[in-house]
């Protein structure tokens, strides 16, 4: 096997303006760091730079393999990367440093299954937002293995598996094909070590044989391309020991077996070209069958397009023969670098890639990614990180994630929750589809929007599936209940304000009559105001300088002596009322409150309210006790707190039907994807109330249930 390329940037690199300055900049940052691998930190910097330089990344990805180092020696990276170089090299160091730290913490989870899962999950949500911090992390992990390579340190199994199974395939999608090679030839070297001994011990043994082989075979097919007037570049080429231990895994060889040891690629200019030197060659030497692979006709996910077949050369050796145009050699040889370069070389292009094809390259890269992702998880075992998720573009090529099942609308409340609201329509993949449309990993997704407006109340009904998401339902149940609260706000306003010309105070501060009433805020008297929750008539009390009662009491006549009523000590005949913010019942223990002209309300012993009174007015309380018992009804309030579904009202009520208790009234409102329900009950005595509860705990998703 061969050494590992010098890790010194390459000709002419130096004479960068922008590099130099990079390189400055970090020296003095880095001088005397050293890395996890053991690595100086500015060597590495070097070698990285030197390895994105050879797949033609611009100046900028250049330049950010030193200031990403330099960044983490820095007190303030955004502010003075930004003063020194700009927001994009700023932006660049940043992401690809906050990435390391990411994948770092994916290596923390359990198994390595889904550790390598997770760290290509990071990799490819990292591409969404600039491809370039791919190929950082792609060009810094084969300096890592060059370094070991050349110190003769063996990195830890976990890094090794992690570059066979993550980075390898990384960038065999990204078409980074040299890169690719070496990343598994040197991993390949510390994950079987003695299987890749006896490999390269081979190839070295048979290096001249081998050449003299190709020198002949490439003399053979260039005498016989001249003579059909095809002009070619023929050149032999190098197998590498993974692919050749690869194919020896699968295919259950011996090193002697395998037959694509001799290798040759042929470069002509025009796809036509291709046809006709494949015809030459099985004219020259004898094609072996099921050996011929056509991926100019059907190419690659990756884009790579090339003819490939194996025929019996010189000697009747088997040689592997690639057929492939100039453009498609660029392409193979540098992959998605050749997708940015042009904009080095201005508006001329970069070897056929125009400017106007990047947001075509972009796209076409993006579904690499997501296909590679899809390639993994089959691989995996039954569950990996991604079987519950899916990954869709947006029409700038950003990669959003979401659950499986998710749709259109799902997608707009991901980008944004006011987009969400605005959503009226989308297109996929360029189509108008209906917004219960189930998205597909690799899709690109287009929200149509109007200017104004708000969700509808269909999307939560989940037998439309218009939306997935439990945190997309949340936020369409916080508008609509964002709505109701404005309304009842606005006619609690009204009342209020009409109230208070009525009785001439127009001139009080709404803070202050808050306040009296026990309210923390002009809003919440509104609120309660507008849903009855705080009678008019309260208010009206407190203008007037009566003792305001939280609640304004129930009626109930009932003599002193009356059965079931309300005996106040002392007094006969004496009207009494139950207090409605209490509502007691018996046994509860009672007190009374004797008020102006409407006799005595009776509030339970531990009400607020009728602590209040008893602190403001303690010589208007008296005591009472619940008379004999007779058929007397009372209403009691019951407050369920459960997670939102439907037929969750639905099974409450047959509770109440099954414990035969009738429901007089139901107030609900949900928020946050929790139901919170008050219903007042009618009882004849509170003995029946705790199996009441007990069965509304045992109810599928209620959290509590309790008295009030």
């Amino acid at each position: 096997m061969s050494e590992a390329p010098p890790t010194t940037a390459p000709d002419g690199a130096d004479d960068d303006a922008l590099l130099d300055k990079a390189r400055a900049f970090s020296a003095a940052l880095l001088d005397g760091v050293v890395l996890d691998t053991g690595e100086s930190a500015l060597q590495h910097a070097a070698g990285t730079c030197a390895i994105l330089h050879t797949i033609g990344a611009d100046r900028a990805t250049r330049a950010c393999a030193y200031l990403s180092q330099a960044a983490g020696q820095l007190a303030k990276p955004d502010e003075q990367l930004t003063k020194a170089f700009g927001p994009e090299l700023a932006r660049l160091a940043r992401e690809n440093l906050g990435l390391v730290e990411l994948l770092r913490s994916a290596r923390r989870g359990s198994g390595a299954q889904h550790g390598h899962q997770e760290l290509m999950r990071r990799l490819l949500l990292a591409f969404s937002s600039d491809l370039r911090v791919v190929l950082l992390r792609l060009a810094s992990r084969l300096q890592s293995l060059r370094h070991f390579a050349a110190s003769g340190a063996a990195p830890d199994v976990e890094l090794t598996q992690e570059s066979l199974q993550v980075y390898a395939p990384l960038a065999n999608r990204l078409g980074l094909w040299q890169i690719k090679w070496e990343i598994e030839d040197l991993a390949f070297r510390w994950a079987e070590p003695q299987a890749w001994a006896q490999i390269t011990e081979w190839l070295a043994q048979r290096a001249s044989q081998r050449e003299a082989l190709i020198a002949q075979a490439s003399a053979q097919l260039q005498a016989a391309l001249q003579g059909h007037g095809i002009a070619a570049r023929i050149s032999g080429r190098s197998k590498h020991a993974y692919s050749i231990w690869r194919k020896m895994q699968g295919k259950s060889l011996r090193l002697e077996d395998v037959m694509d040891l001799l290798a040759m690629r042929v470069i002509v200019e025009r796809v036509e070209q291709c046809y006709a030197t494949l015809s030459v060659v099985h004219e020259l030497w004898t094609p072996l069958d099921a050996e011929y692979d056509d991926y100019i006709a059907r190419p690659k996910p990756n884009g790579y397009q090339s003819l490939h077949t194996v025929v019996r050369g010189p000697r009747e050796l088997p040689i592997e023969i690639q057929i492939r145009t100039e453009a498609m050699h660029a392409h193979a040889e540098q992959g998605v670098a050749a997708h940015w370069a042009y904009k080095e070389a201005g508006t001329q292009g970069y070897k056929g890639v125009s400017a106007g094809s990047r947001y075509d390259a972009q796209i076409a890269l993006a579904r690499q990614l997501l296909a590679l992702r899809r390639e993994l998880a089959e691989q995996g075992a039954a569950a990996t990180p991604f079987d519950d998720h899916v990954y869709v573009l947006t029409p700038q090529a950003r990669i959003v994630e979401l659950q499986t099942g998710a749709t259109p609308v799902d997608f707009a409340y991901a980008l944004h929750t006011e987009l969400g609201h605005r959503c009226r329509g989308a297109r996929i993949d360029g189509a108008l589809l209906p917004l219960n449309t189930v998205l597909r990993s690799g899709q690109t997704v287009e929200i149509i929007a109007a200017k104004q407006g708000g969700p509808s109340r269909d999307w939560l009904n989940p037998d439309l599936g218009f939306l997935h998401s439990a945190r997309s339902r949340a936020k369409v149940r916080a508008w609509f209940n964002a709505q109701a609260q404005a309304q009842t706000q606005a006619a609690g306003r009204a009342a209020v304000e009409k109230l208070l010309q009525r009785e001439g105070r127009t001139g009080l501060s709404l803070h202050e009559l808050a306040a009296g009433l026990g309210l923390r805020s002009p809003e919440q008297l509104f609120e309660r105001a507008g849903s009855d929750a705080l009678p008019l008539r309260q208010i009206e009390q407190f203008l007037r300088g009566a003792p305001a009662e939280a609640e304004a009491p129930e009626l109930r006549a009932g003599r002193a002596h009356q059965p079931g009523g309300v005996l106040v000590v002392g007094v006969d005949s004496l009207l009494t009322q139950l207090a409605r913010c209490c509502k007691p019942a018996p046994p509860d223990p009672i007190i009374g409150f004797v008020t102006r002209g409407k006799g005595v309300s009776v509030h339970r012993a531990g009400c607020p309210n009728a602590r209040n009174l008893q602190q403001q007015h303690g010589e208007r309380v008296i005591a009472v006790s619940w008379g004999e018992s007779g058929d007397e009804i009372y209403p009691v309030d019951i407050a369920v707190e459960a997670t939102d579904r439907q037929g969750l009202l639905r099974d409450i009520s047959e509770v109440f039907s099954k414990a035969k208790i009738n429901v007089i009234g139901v107030h609900t409102q949900s928020r946050d994807e929790l139901a919170h329900m008050l219903f007042t009950v009618e009882l004849r005595g509170l003995d029946r109330l705790p199996t009441a509860l007990d069965m509304l705990r045992d109810v599928p998703g209620v959290r509590r249930a309790s008295r009030r």
